[in-house]
């Protein structure tokens, strides 16, 4: 089972972890799409999609650095 703390070790802790989390938020965190009707809002799911699974990856990180867990 893969913990938070995988997480951590290796988008944190590790050089090049960091420069491939540094380069999936650059990919897949982008901003909704408010021109273009139902393509825009088509383009923002999947922009929404793929920003999940890097927040996820951060959320993970945070909860081994014991971040945000009075939010909990």
């Amino acid at each position: 089972m893969t913990t938070a703390d995988d997480y951590k070790a290796l988008f944190e802790d590790n050089p090049r972890g960091v420069q491939v989390l540094e380069d999936l938020v650059r990919r897949f965190s982008k901003p909704a799409v408010t021109a273009g009707g139902i393509d825009a809002v088509l383009k923002t799911y999947t922009h929404c999609g793929e920003n999940n699974v890097v927040q996820f990856i951060v959320r993970q990180i945070n909860l081994a650095n014991n971040v945000g867990e009075e939010d909990a």
